[in-house]
């Protein structure tokens, strides 16, 4: 009982709120989190897409085991690590599944493991680099590498916003379940508290909607006032924002170890290159 209890206080919308703040603004202090986002760029180019094109379990194991390294680094949060299980696993399961219906058999396990991990490696890599990007270096990594201004500035403005959208969905849940009437008996393994539930989460979402949008008209008037439009087209504005960005000796070392550790992979196993 007392665990179960834990369980659920882990599992509350308070510590969800809690771990969506930590990844978004609580890892600046990791080795990755210091390096400049073009150098974290340039290596997910290569992690986030190569695997697709890499067929050796031997060099994809080896690849995942560097993902980890780099995930424990990022100190990314454990709910994060959680839901990305849940999902592997999940797809792999139904893929197997529907495998399996139309005559495959055990030997289907095998190209659906490789999949599995080339995903791992993926999601591993695109978590590590935007959980160790807070929404303004996101935002200045994106306009260094050309990317329209309005373009970052959404990204970033909606990357800083989602854990005050969920404060305020949390809110607006909280006050239908206030003032409406939940089921006098909870039905058969608890149905109709789950569709009483669902119902309030599903309405809900208009009032958000209407906040949200109520928010970014705000948000814009204030940015249009101070000249931000202005400000996107002028290289002199641009450069003095992107000034504080530079390669460093940790770009270096970082660029450097991984392309060493990828190239000894491929050199021993001799998976791809021969």
């Amino acid at each position: 009982m007392e665990y179960s209890r834990k369980l659920l206080d882990k599992l509350s919308v308070e510590q969800l709120k809690i771990e969506f703040l930590h990844t978004a603004y609580g890892n600046g202090d990791t080795f990755i989190a210091k390096l400049d986002p073009r150098t974290l760029f340039i290596w997910y180019l290569f992690f986030g897409f190569a695997p697709w094109f890499i067929y050796d379990e031997s060099i994809l194991f080896s690849l995942f085991l560097l993902m980890l390294a780099m995930t424990i680094n990022s100190k990314v949060s454990p709910l994060i690590l959680f839901i990305l299980g849940i999902g592997l696993m999940s797809q792999a399961g139904y893929l197997f599944v529907v495998s399996w219906f139309f005559g495959g058999n055990l030997e289907t396990i095998v190209p659906l493991m490789t999949l599995t991990l080339k995903l791992a490696i993926i999601s591993l890599a695109s978590i590590v680099v935007f959980n160790s990007m807070d929404p303004e270096k996101l935002s200045d990594g994106f306009l260094s590498i050309g990317m329209p201004g309005h373009v970052s500035f959404a990204i970033s403005y909606g990357y800083r916003m989602l854990p005050n959208l969920m404060e305020e969905y949390h809110q607006i849940f909280l006050s239908f379940r206030l003032r409406g009437k939940a089921p006098e008996t909870r039905g058969f393994l608890y149905i109709r508290s789950i569709i009483y539930f669902m119902r309030i989460a599903v309405r809900s979402f208009y009032p958000l909607i209407l906040s949200s949008a109520k928010r970014a008209r705000t948000t814009v008037e204030a940015l249009e006032t101070k000249g931000y439009s202005e400000a996107l087209s002028s290289q002199k504005v641009k450069k003095i924002k992107l000034k504080h960005l530079h390669f460093g000796w940790r770009d270096y070392c970082f660029l450097s170890f991984s392309i060493l550790y990828t190239l000894v992979v491929f050199i021993i196993f001799k998976g791809v290159i021969k």
